[in-house]
């Protein structure tokens, strides 16, 4: 689902994954096994300390989707910005002149 309430094809994907909770502590002791889990397994593994959420071990298949997700939005974004710029009669400006404003 998107932010905006509309299904699309990417995020219409559904994932029937479990999620495991295991402390920094383990994981160290058992990364090998913790590893395996998310890569054959498919589960989502989240690592915490002292009950904390600090990070999660994904299957790849994730990550990949997340990407497209966040490639889909910046697209979605910059293509919204041109028309923006496009209505008020603007141009954008190269990206030679912001690197030498900027110093670069």
């Amino acid at each position: 689902m998107r932010l905006d309430g509309s299904i699309d094809g990417i995020w219409s994907m559904v994932y029937n994954i479990a999620m495991t909770k295991v402390s920094t502590a383990v994981a160290r002791k058992r990364f090998s096994d913790v590893v395996n889990r998310a890569s054959y397994a498919k589960e989502r593994v989240v690592l915490t300390r002292y009950g904390h959420t600090l990070a999660a071990i994904v299957p790849a298949e994730d990550l990949a989707l997340l990407e497209a997700m966040e490639d889909r939005i910046d697209s979605d974004d910059a293509r919204q910005a041109l028309a923006e710029m496009k209505a008020k009669g603007e141009r954008p400006i190269p990206l030679s002149k912001v690197k030498k404003r900027l110093g670069l």
